[in-house]
């Protein structure tokens, strides 16, 4: 039985993916450039990144299964936030790499899945999927924000502002904003990005609870068992199936973003980088999370307005700009930091608009399912060719002396988005969910 939804229970909603996406963004963007300075080699940096590709595959056999036949998706959430926000916790007190790779695939193998889950306990709980969905995944969009600020201030040589004579609040903020951590104690302070996401791990394991009540379903009639196969059914459909190839993609050019971009900004100018200080780099990443905000308030109109295949088109475009602005504009640091509000439209327009698309035309008995075979591109296999090749790409294909052609390397997913976004032009062409509805939308089994 699902609670029906109230203001009361989209707030819930909406703090649900708040921290979903804080525990996320508290790790992500630094430990690309966090792992290197533990001497852990390429190999062993794209076995601790695969970890979460690895387990969204998992996730779509098991975690999601269980989530849609099994057990009562909340609670299902809680107990993996709970193992999870331990493991995460550790690897900010380790820097051997077998305990740091066990406790970063234990805490994939639990946080990965509760994406497709609080989707779809969101999903449940509005009457208006289209219209309201944007709003609540807006909590994600603010989490994923919030993470990344505080380490403005934990990036700051206190020592040195200590030492400095400031008169007021001002000055004081001018000063600490002028002295980040640089090197070693930089590399060192990024420890606490696993501390705060494991701590913010277990405050959502408990909230969970309170989340309303969102009965597992079973098998429709003409469904199997296994949920995750009547998902994988529906890629007969060929709309379906060209939307799930390019998904895979935008995924890889999506985390192409988050393996170089850090590196990339915080590289010194002559050697081709931004020249940004450490403490500037995730919150100019940030930047495009607020310009999120903004785009998923607007996500449904837009929908209404473009529909399905130009939303999504506009959403992978927006991946083919901001990578074209790092290859021909490398040394303007105004357009690069400018640009990073296409994120908003990256994010929203495709990945955003992909979860609606799924609840609009799939079954709502596989729901947990129908969400982990996309986030199985998403979270899964285009992260992982993504992390399985950036660091070879960055550390030995497009390096040279120890210089690294950015503008080489950002070709590579510039061609890409451009090549998915003509795929989607021309062979995307999702009937009226009246033509393939089973209820409310759904593609019949």
């Amino acid at each position: 039985m699902t609670t029906p939804p109230n203001p009361t229970s989209r707030g819930a909603l909406f703090m649900m993916m708040a921290l979903e996406f804080f525990i996320w963004g508290a790790w992500l963007p630094l430990i690309f450039g966090y792992l290197p300075s533990l001497g852990f080699t390429p190999g062993q940096q794209s076995l601790i990144l695969n970890a979460f590709p690895v387990a969204s595959i998992v996730g779509i056999f098991f975690s999601n299964q269980w989530a849609d036949r099994k057990f009562a998706p909340e609670r299902f959430l809680a107990f993996s936030h709970l193992i999870g926000g331990l493991a995460i916790l550790g690897c900010g007190f380790t820097r051997d790499f077998l305990p740091f790779f066990l406790l970063m695939l234990v805490h994939c193998l639990c946080y990965v899945p509760t994406i497709s889950i609080a989707n779809s306990i969101a999903f449940a709980n509005l009457r208006d999927p289209a219209k309201e969905f944007g709003l609540v995944r807006m909590g994600g969009t603010v989490g994923w924000v919030l993470a990344a600020w505080p380490f403005t201030f934990i990036f700051v040589n206190w020592e040195a502002v200590a030492v400095a004579k400031t008169s007021g609040f001002v000055d004081w903020l001018g000063t600490a904003l002028a002295h980040p951590l640089v090197g070693e104690a930089a590399q060192a302070a990024t420890r606490w990005t696993f501390i705060v996401a494991g701590l913010a791990s277990l405050v959502l394991a408990a909230f969970a609870l309170t989340l309303p009540r969102t009965a597992a379903r079973p098998a429709a009639a003409a469904g199997s068992a296994f949920a995750w196969l009547d998902a994988f059914k529906l890629l007969r459909h060929p709309f379906v199936l060209v939307l799930w190839l390019v998904t895979l993609v935008d995924s890889f050019v999506h985390n192409c973003y988050f393996s170089w971009t850090g590196v990339f900004l915080g590289t010194a100018k002559e050697a081709g980088g931004v020249g940004l200080a450490s403490n500037w780099i995730a919150p100019v990443m940030s930047i495009g999370q607020v310009a999120e905000i903004g785009t998923m308030y607007i996500l449904g109109a837009t929908l209404k307005a473009l529909g399905w295949r130009t939303t999504i088109i506009i959403g992978i475009l927006g991946h083919a700009a901001r990578f074209a602005v790092y290859v021909f504009m490398p040394q303007n640091a105004t357009a690069i930091i400018l640009i990073q509000v296409l994120h908003g439209i990256c994010y929203a327009f495709f990945f955003a608009t992909v979860y609606i698309f799924v609840d609009a035309y799939f079954p709502k008995d596989i729901r947990s399912s129908a969400q982990g075979l996309f986030n199985l591109q998403i979270l899964g296999l285009g992260a992982l060719l993504a992390f399985s090749i950036c660091p070879w790409l960055m550390q030995s294909v497009f390096t040279t002396d120890k210089i690294v052609d950015f503008k080489g390397l950002f070709l590579v997913p510039l061609a890409a988005s451009s090549v998915a976004a003509v795929v989607l032009a021309l062979f995307f062409h999702p009937p009226k969910q009246a033509e393939v509805g089973s209820g409310a939308g759904g593609v019949a089994h």
